[in-house]
């Protein structure tokens, strides 16, 4: 931590902000401030997270009531809506891209493209990530992705359509049906540009966070946020290239003639070419991303709560090092967990009883975090806006969605629920509702740093409470008829008659889903509004101790004008005896014998 480079990075900031104006298209389009790109990714993620919904509304209304007309599909599926009765094949391709929509493109790169982008520099203390070009490449790859699959959704034989964990045989084999043709090689194509953009991402966090912190800022004074990011692109640097190994990989199998992934197939009595792959060998590939995919998109949500609820509760965090140890924990234990996927694949018992073992072992580190928010909660002085809201939000989330993933990580337990709607309601509540929870906290409290105004607090009251009902009115009926044996992707159940009992189930979880995704357009209208006519922020509107409110309300681009602030104190003195206000922020030097504290 030398001070060559606070003066670098302030040489640095000479050169880009004073010496050339900024035209439209440097500062919207292709800007190096990592402040814009952060909005960027944020906007992005947002349309992506409309589609996604979308989708999702339409496929639960064919689940609640099957074969009947609706002049919404009519409208929007067009021929795949015949006199507005939903296509077997359509079903699945919305599923399938409703998964990869909201797992890859809203909850990775519009969580943590949005939030390590907008918070590394400004709380360690930085003008600007390590390469503000390299920063840009990665938001326009992502955005080029996020092109490339809206686009597959228009492709004449329909989108990819096999689940979006592209299992082989129906991903390797373009014969296979519609959705295994240009749908599925545009899936492909896309998903390797959006690892490019990941992994550039990622590297850049990492650089930044070890080179660029600012005077006096060592690892142990980093706000929470910042480990979680960190840890976060270290996961992703690890485990993103597997799966972009297993991509490249299939399409070989499916344009190049090898087989991979593909053993004897045969199609309607003609036996395929194809000999010596293994289908189980892309489920490992798959899964060694897939899995820790799981960690990239809750360990952001987690670094954003504990940051806010600290503030809220007007209390430093609770067990500041075993929050880091675990983090740590998560993200060793999260590349050696990827088996408990595929305990119905033909595992063999003992490695399954392995996977087992490990995956409750991750229980472990995820309680502690969990105990931690609960004891930062208890005795603060309780700050209830909506950031604060879905910050309790997760935490509720994630121990309900935590607590059936015991159930699904025992091989022995797993088999009776494996692929049944059981699963579906809990890596929902797990990792989608909660990340969602995490992102919209996060939105609410960073708002004013972001735009410079503040949302609307009435509104976030509304779009909290009627999400917060309607996500476990969608996830929580889900695991009975999950437990009663209903299978997930299945377009109708009208064939089993063992079902019909479950059809009124089905119809109130569809209304829950519909309501839920309507009230959001109260979070969009707050969101894009407040930009024009919000109130306008204060510097420090919440009070914070971190650095990033230490920076003017007005964009800039370098972040301080001047000096950068040097750090004195870890990242939650609030409420400290001996001093006349409830929070200091990280560059006000230690009073004569006030001792730094650290839990």
């Amino acid at each position: 931590m030398s001070a060559h480079e606070d003066t670098h990075a302030h040489d640095a900031h000479d050169d880009h902000g004073h010496h050339h104006k900024e035209t439209f298209v440097t500062k919207y389009i292709f800007s190096q401030d990592h402040k814009m790109i952060a909005k960027q990714y944020l906007v992005t993620g947002t349309i992506m997270g409309v589609i996604g919904v979308l989708m999702s509304m339409m496929f639960r209304m064919q689940i609640a009531w099957p074969e009947q007309p609706n002049v919404l599909f009519e409208a929007l599926l067009g021929k795949w809506a015949p006199e507005g009765v939903m296509d077997a094949d359509i079903y699945l391709a919305l599923v399938t891209i409703h998964g990869t929509i909201m797992v890859f493109f809203v909850l990775t790169a519009g969580l943590s493209g949005t939030f390590s982008n907008l918070l590394i520099p400004l709380q360690i203390g930085a003008r600007d990530m390590a390469s503000g070009f390299l920063n840009m490449i990665s938001y326009w790859l992502f955005f080029l992705s996020s092109v490339i699959m809206v686009i597959s959704l228009f492709v004449e034989a329909g989108p990819a359509a096999a689940g979006w964990t592209i299992y082989p045989p129906l991903s390797a084999l373009p014969m296979a049906q519609g959705g295994s043709g240009m749908g599925m090689t545009l899936w492909l194509v896309s998903m390797a540009i959006f690892i490019a953009s990941s992994l550039m991402g990622s590297l850049n966090y990492v650089v930044t966070v070890i080179n660029l912190r600012t005077k006096g800022m060592s690892m142990t004074r980093l706000p929470l946020t910042i480990w979680a990011f960190f840890i976060t692109a270290i996961i992703g640097i690890i485990s993103f290239p597997v799966l972009l190994s297993a991509a490249l990989l299939l399409i070989m199998d499916r344009s190049f003639g090898t087989s991979f992934f593909l053993s004897d197939i045969f199609i309607q009595g003609e036996v395929l070419h194809y000999q010596g792959g293994s289908p189980v060998l892309f489920e490992h590939l798959f899964w060694f991303l897939g899995h820790p995919e799981v960690y990239i998109v809750i360990l952001p949500a987690m670094g954003l709560v504990s940051e806010i609820m600290a503030s809220n509760s007007r209390k430093p965090i609770f067990g500041y090092r075993a929050m880091i140890a675990s983090i740590l924990a998560i993200a060793f234990l999260s590349t050696i967990v990827w088996g408990h996927h595929m305990f119905i694949s033909g595992m063999n018992p003992f490695l399954g009883s392995v996977f087992t073992f490990t995956t409750l072992l991750i229980a472990i580190p995820s309680a502690v975090k969990a105990f931690n928010w609960i004891t930062t909660l208890w005795k603060g002085n309780l700050q209830m806006n909506p950031a604060m809201l879905f910050s309790i939000g997760f935490v509720s989330t994630f121990i309900t969605g935590g607590l059936t993933g015991i159930i699904l990580g025992d091989s022995a337990l797993d088999i009776n629920v494996h692929d049944t709607y059981f699963l579906v309601a809990h890596f929902h509540l797990v990792m989608g509702i909660s990340a969602l929870y995490g992102m919209f906290a996060g939105i609410y409290h960073w708002y004013p740093k972001m735009f410079g105004r503040m949302l609307n607090k009435n509104l976030g009251y509304i779009h909290f409470w009627i999400t917060a009902v309607c996500a476990y009115g969608v996830f929580f009926p889900m695991h009975f008829i999950g437990m009663a044996g209903l299978p997930r992707r299945y377009y109708t159940n009208t064939n089993f008659p063992l079902f019909d009992d479950l059809a009124n189930v089905n119809v109130i979880i569809t209304i829950f889903a519909l309501i839920g995704g309507v009230v959001q357009i109260v979070y969009l209208y707050n969101f894009f509004s407040s930009i024009y006519y919000g109130k306008k922020a204060t510097q420090n509107p919440w009070k914070s101790t971190t650095l990033e409110w230490t920076t003017p309300v007005e964009h800039m681009h370098g972040n301080w004008p001047g000096d950068i602030p040097h750090v004195y104190r870890w990242a939650y003195d609030y409420s400290k005896p001996g001093h006349d206000v409830d929070f200091v922020p990280q560059n006000i030097p230690l009073k004569e014998g006030e001792e730094e504290l650290q839990h």
